[in-house]
């Protein structure tokens, strides 16, 4: 079962496992300089919010509303994160879960089209709670390129370098929790001491009426890979075989420009962040995460050999990013698996946390 709560998506499975509980939110942040050096992680600058694409069916085109799941905005060449939470849970206890995502319907781990089961070898999933975050595609061992919003049809998305067509963009989603039968075992191993209640978020996403017209197909928006950024994606130690593929909850995330969301929900989309020169400028940190002896995939060479935005338009001879110059002296703040409160947070920029706070 999904539910949206808070802008945030809620991927429950009482029929598996009363624990059997996630969540995954879409976080705000600066678009990296694509020029192509690595940086360190960006802030997370607050979530996108998120609607139930069926509350404006009479207002979107009807191939959006055949997909359902839910809609969200973003600007034009504006960067984002997913944000992986684990109920109440700290960032090492929560219940795990494998997680398939796709941008344009290709997998941002492999470079592959979408196919409804998960593969091994390669792997294209992450791990919960494990990964705490994906900031773009995997690109090579420890890099991704992160995910930078473009309009669907001018050639830039991962969907249109690897297929040739503009069909589908948005992101997609499919979650599937832990057998039972390990958990329970994963419990029994645990000591007492480290069981942590299950806390959830709840809240109601808030809707504003709109007469506007519907929007048309052309304010789709895809994602393409951006600048170059230092993560890891790691790998999967408990293997397919403990993943119960008979349940499964998906959901297709449609992504619709400033205009398009301001004529469908009645509401004025998010501002730009700053840049990312302003925000080095102001001397605010970046961030390095480091997962221990977790094991780290290498990149796909499907995605490693897709042009960034910067390189692409460069080619068109047009310059679609706004503000990209390099940013030099950036200081870095190194986050672990012990850390169990939010850690990422300045006086007046929210920034990406280890952990859902309970």
């Amino acid at each position: 079962m999904i539910t949206l709560e808070g802008d945030k998506l809620h991927f429950r499975f009482p029929e598996v496992h009363a624990d059997a509980t996630c969540t995954i939110e879409f976080q705000r942040t600066l678009r990296i300089p694509d020029d192509g050096k690595a940086y360190p992680l960006p802030p997370g600058l607050g979530s996108f919010p998120l609607r139930h694409l069926d509350d404006f069916a009479p207002r979107v085109p009807a191939r959006w509303s055949e997909r359902g799941g839910v809609i969200m905005p973003m600007h034009q060449a504006e960067a984002m994160w997913l944000n992986f939470g684990h109920g109440g849970w700290g960032a090492e206890d929560g219940y795990p879960f494998a997680v398939k995502i796709a941008a344009g319907k290709i997998n941002a781990v492999t470079g592959e089209a979408w196919a409804n089961h998960l593969n091994r070898d390669p792997q294209d999933y992450v791990v919960l709670p494990k990964q705490p975050w994906l900031d773009g595609y995997c690109v090579a061992k420890g890099f991704i390129r992160q995910f930078v919003a473009m309009p669907l049809g001018e050639g830039y998305s991962a969907e249109e370098q690897l297929t040739g067509a503009g069909e589908h963009g948005g992101v997609q989603l499919v979650v599937y929790p832990m057998k039972a039968e390990r958990w329970r075992e994963i419990l029994r191993q645990r000591e007492a001491a480290r069981r942590r209640p299950l806390g959830m978020f709840s809240g109601a996403p808030r809707y504003s009426a709109s007469t506007e017209p519907m929007a048309p197909a052309a304010m789709d928006m895809s994602l393409a890979p951006g600048g170059r950024m230092k993560q890891e994606i790691y790998d999967d130690d408990y293997g397919l075989d403990a993943w119960d593929l008979r349940h499964a909850s998906r959901c297709f995330v449609t992504i619709a420009n400033s205009l398009a969301w301001l004529a469908i929900a009645g509401e004025r989309p998010p501002t730009l962040p700053p840049s990312a020169a302003d925000y080095a400028k102001a001397g605010l940190p970046w961030f390095d995460y480091y997962g221990g002896d977790a094991k780290a995939l290498d990149g796909a060479a499907k995605l490693a050999a897709l042009k960034s935005v910067a390189k692409l338009g460069q080619e068109k001879g047009a310059s679609p990013l706004p503000e990209n110059e390099p940013v030099t002296g950036e200081r870095v703040i190194e986050l672990g698996k012990r850390a169990t409160k939010p850690v990422r947070e300045m006086p007046a920029l929210a920034t990406k946390p280890l952990s859902s706070p309970s």
